[in-house]
């Protein structure tokens, strides 16, 4: 088999599923920030404003492990929401030494908005398929992600979750972070 006639290694990778999934991912990721950027928001803060309405009032450390954002980010993205008008920080009545955070009227009426923006985003993605494709895409996406969630992965020996040998993790603790994406 000459050169010409084996698939090149870049090829081999952009054949690969989880490239084209991250790829997916990322162009859906950008539409939807850019949709709710009409809002004035960027990804974290629509994240945080969510979680905010679907668990307050909740304590900001309890944002902090549900998101999974570090506590210096998540003030300074309060402190964004709250100068919006779109969530309000209290003391605790359980605990005044915590604040508790709420969505205000103005920030449900701002996620309403997002969520169709978000919607519309979501359409222009996947307009080249056809409402069955959408379907199954949908179906075979929520299968994979529940298969994950339900850790049956996690039986693969390279997976995440799986103990990275002594020797491997001093290589990782000398690599740079990876950027953030999303803000």
């Amino acid at each position: 088999m000459t050169r010409t006639e084996r698939p090149g290694a870049l090829a081999q990778i952009q054949s690969l599923p989880s490239w084209l999934a991250g790829r997916v991912a990322a162009r859906g990721r950008s539409l939807v920030a850019a949709a709710i950027a009409e809002e004035g928001l960027k990804l974290p803060h629509h994240a945080v404003l969510a979680a905010v309405s679907e668990y307050g009032p909740v304590a900001q450390a309890d944002l902090v492990r549900r998101l999974g954002f570090d506590a210096k980010d998540l003030v300074l993205l309060l402190n964004y929401l709250e100068e919006a008008g779109l969530a309000l920080r209290e003391p605790d009545p359980r605990d005044r030494r915590k604040n508790a955070v709420t969505v205000t009227p103005a920030g449900v009426r701002t996620l309403e908005r997002c969520a169709q923006l978000a919607e519309r985003a979501n359409a222009e993605l996947l307009a080249p398929l056809s409402a069955a494709e959408r379907r199954q895409l949908m179906e075979l996406l929520t299968r994979v992600h529940e298969a994950e969630a339900a850790g049956t992965a996690a039986h693969h020996p390279n997976h995440p979750r799986n103990p990275t040998p002594r020797s491997l993790r001093r290589r990782h603790q000398t690599l740079p972070s990876a950027p953030d994406l999303n803000s």
